[in-house]
């Protein structure tokens, strides 16, 4: 269950990122504009606007350490944001300094790297721009790494060492890259991953099982795995052996659930995704014994009941006219709202289908012919009895990222959603378990 509810904006929440303490969180409210807002007694206050991009803020990122903020557009830009005072009124204020990108795509993801001291975009333009200050001309400059991409490339993150930068492509492929700048990064020592990197280097390359995109991808505390979800609404998890050299393992979870778009790292052996599902999933696993969904981790996401045995939050209210009465010109019968239904959520009833149940295809949660049984995921746990959402998010989640905990210990996840909110999720305690799953599985037709 979630352990705090902040609806932050009436649009999505196309990214957002939390400054060290957690006192103030900045998130791109899906327009050109930055919102800043501090925390009170009273919750969330508004505090500063962020308004230099043109077009669509895609993504953000807040150092902890220096306490700077970087966005990027699809203006082709990026910034960065650093809080000075202001010469005339004294007040704090937040500066911008210019990127230079050189693109000719929009950027849709950043990140800092663990140092600080450079940071990556990813861009619609088929080129991650690796970004470093030149103290000389007051500017960030970027060298580009080009190949072997071939589309957009949809999320970033950084290796702990600050050297090796992994990507996830709409070209349906993984890699990871050396993004090592003379003058700025110590030769890394010898990894999994290789030893000479020098920058642009490819260091290994995977496609999602079925051809989708990679939307989500991240390294693991140690940087010795990595793992990926693509639009196949696949999860893998790679186990490199060394430069060349064929990985130790790779699991793959296969689900029929909605894909996930994001994904976070808990600890070296646990991870929490989430995406179009509108619950963030924990999913465990190693090296040899292999990745399972564990659990979600909202509880109200049972498909109508919760493991603390309170009642579901009530479904999000009807838009007017859908239950009254039928008139002229009006959609609002029982054989358009099926269709809405089945158009909107994907779900249908065996009368709609004018077929009666089958026990194979709507069996039990867990007998030999349900899906779980076959797939062993996540699918339809979050649509109760009624038919409505009974999740805390009632829409995608756009991004999920550690809130509280360190690297390789995480207690907390932050999580920011197309339907506005930004909800904090505990990963221990609370959630519903793989039964509560597998029973909204077992309730799906297909």
């Amino acid at each position: 269950m979630a352990s705090q509810i902040h609806h932050l904006s009436l649009s999505p929440l196309t990214a957002h990122a939390f400054n060290a303490d957690r006192s103030k969180v900045a998130v791109s409210p899906n327009s050109n504009e930055v919102h800043i807002y501090s925390s009170s007694a009273a919750g969330w206050v508004l505090e500063h606007v962020l308004s230099e991009h043109d077009k669509l803020v895609t993504g953000l990122d807040w150092a902890p350490e220096s306490n700077r903020i970087v966005s990027c557009s699809q203006d082709r830009n990026a910034y960065v944001w650093t809080l000075t005072a202001d010469e005339h009124s004294g007040a704090q204020v937040w500066k911008p300094t210019l990127v230079l990108l050189r693109l000719n795509r929009g950027a849709t993801f950043v990140r800092w790297s663990p140092n600080e001291d450079k940071f990556a975009v990813a861009s619609g333009a088929r080129i991650i721009s690796i970004c470093s200050f030149e103290a000389d001309n007051d500017w960030w400059v970027a060298k580009h790494i080009k190949k072997p991409l071939r589309s957009t490339i949809l999320s970033l993150d950084w290796h702990p060492n600050n050297v090796l930068i992994a990507a996830g492509s709409a070209d349906m492929r993984a890699r990871v890259f050396s993004a090592f700048i003379k003058g700025i990064d110590a030769r890394p020592p010898p990894s999994v991953w290789g030893e000479r990197l020098p920058f642009g280097t490819l260091c290994g390359e995977w496609a999602t099982p079925a051809g989708g995109w990679v939307h989500g991808i991240g390294f693991s505390p140690s940087g010795d795995a990595l793992a990926f979800v693509g639009h196949d609404s696949s999860l893998s998890v790679i186990y490199p052996s060394g430069p060349e050299s064929e990985p130790h393992a790779v699991h793959t979870i296969r689900s029929p659930t909605l894909p996930h778009v994001t994904l976070q790292w808990i600890t070296e052996e646990s991870l929490v995704a989430a995406g179009h599902d509108c619950q963030p999933i924990l999913f465990t696993g190693s090296l040899d014994g292999g990745w399972n969904l564990t659990k979600s981790l909202d509880s109200a996401g049972m498909g109508g009941s919760s493991a603390s045995g309170k009642a579901p939050p009530p479904p999000p209210p009807k838009a007017a006219g859908l239950s009254a009465a039928g008139g002229p010109g009006k959609l609002n019968n029982e054989a358009f709202n099926r269709f809405k239904s089945a158009d909107v959520r994907g779900t249908t009833t065996p009368s709609a289908l004018g077929t009666p149940p089958s026990p194979s295809r709507g069996g039990g949660a867990g007998g030999d012919g349900s899906i779980a049984s076959h797939l062993g995921a996540v699918a339809g746990s979050s649509v109760g009895a009624d038919g409505e959402l009974h999740t805390t998010h009632q829409n995608t989640i756009s991004s999920v990222r550690a809130y509280s905990g360190e690297r390789g210990a995480v207690r907390e996840v932050s999580t920011s959603a197309v339907d506005g909110r930004l909800c904090v999720f505990g990963v221990d305690g609370g959630g519903s378990g793989i039964g509560g799953i597998q029973r909204g599985v077992g309730a799906m037709r297909v």
